[in-house]
């Protein structure tokens, strides 16, 4: 029995994308098979993990629950959207200065989990992060280097202007003018 596939169009990190997909696959799955943003992991299938966080229209999404054909036409962040080699996300330059990652498996997750926190609450406590962070699962760290990570975006992302609304957190446009 053959399947009809479907055309899934998004816009992956600023860039329109488009494939023909079974209807049944998941999101993480047509992001890292058909996109090639393998980024996004496949940790756990059950959603509770958080490894596969990703933005769908500005909201934070575990892509292993969520099928391909659910996002179409959507604006999708993935973390090879937050920032570039040379210019990194405030978010990523504070997980690089504060070590908050080891295997660094969870971390794309973490990192997108963490921007949905700033972008309902700029400015958390120690312990709203901590909350915040409560869908995804590190396996490495006592979390405490993730805390103090977001905790220093925060601040960061306040001190430059980064506009975490936009759907296109990448290069030029992460700034307010």
């Amino acid at each position: 029995m053959t399947v009809e596939k479907k055309r899934v169009s998004v816009t992956a990190n600023g860039q329109a994308c488009s494939a023909e997909v079974e209807p049944r696959k998941l999101l993480v799955h047509y992001l890292r098979d058909d996109l090639g943003l393998t980024g996004t992991h496949v940790g756990c299938d059950t959603s509770q993990c958080g490894a596969c966080s990703v933005m769908v229209d500005g909201d934070v999404v575990k892509s292993c629950t969520m099928l391909a054909v659910q996002a179409d036409h959507s604006e999708i962040t993935t973390v090879e959207g937050l920032g570039t080699a040379a210019e990194l996300h405030p978010m990523q330059q504070s997980f690089w200065e504060e070590h908050g990652l080891q295997c660094g498996y969870c971390t794309p997750g973490v990192m997108i989990a963490a921007i949905g926190l700033l972008k309902e609450n700029p400015n958390p406590t120690e312990e709203e992060i901590r909350e915040g962070l409560e869908g995804v699962i590190c396996r490495c760290t006592g979390y405490q280097f993730i805390v103090s990570a977001v905790q220093k975006a925060a601040t960061r992302i306040q001190e430059t202007g980064v506009n975490l609304n936009s759907q296109r957190l990448v290069g030029e446009g992460t700034q307010n003018d």
